[in-house]
């Protein structure tokens, strides 16, 4: 769980830094607190055998809402929601799971992956098929409508 943790709290923190107007101390005390705050958060919902599990608990959502775990870390720095929507994107999705930290930018932007581990050998898991594989499967854009002509000879 550290590492997944220290991932995805690193990768908020780096889209923190690149305003350039927050302070290495400060980045730094952000960025702890963040990972203090999912691992208690995470203590009671990480299933390493059954990775997909609590998906949606550990998730950190940023979608016209601020992520409370994020705003919570960010005031402990004095920024407050308001200018942490200034500093981040507006829509931001960060899956934390056993063995992957991944994110999305956007609604309907890609899924990328920050850290993709491996279970340990010789613990059998219960489909270490990736979560946010399950959710591109079931993943439907938008229905269009087309007009379709037929030509018929």
């Amino acid at each position: 769980m550290k590492t997944e943790i220290s991932t995805a709290a690193a990768f908020i923190t780096r889209l923190l830094k690149q305003s350039g107007l927050i302070e290495e101390k400060q980045l730094q005390q952000f960025c702890q607190s963040l990972q203090e705050s999912m691992k208690d958060h995470y203590k009671q919902h990480w299933f390493p055998q059954i990775p997909c599990r609590g998906s949606g608990y550990r998730c950190l959502r940023i979608n016209h809402k601020m992520d409370p775990l994020i705003g919570r870390a960010a005031g402990h720095i004095g920024l407050n929601n308001r200018r942490l929507f200034q500093l981040l994107p507006s829509e931001l999705t960060m899956w934390v799971d056993p063995y992957e930290v991944s994110y999305r930018i956007g609604e309907d932007g890609s899924i990328c992956v920050l850290y993709d581990g491996s279970p340990p050998v010789g613990k059998p898991l219960e489909s270490h098929s990736s979560c946010k594989d399950a959710l591109r499967m079931g993943r439907h854009s938008a229905t269009k409508n087309y007009s379709m002509m037929t030509v018929s000879s």
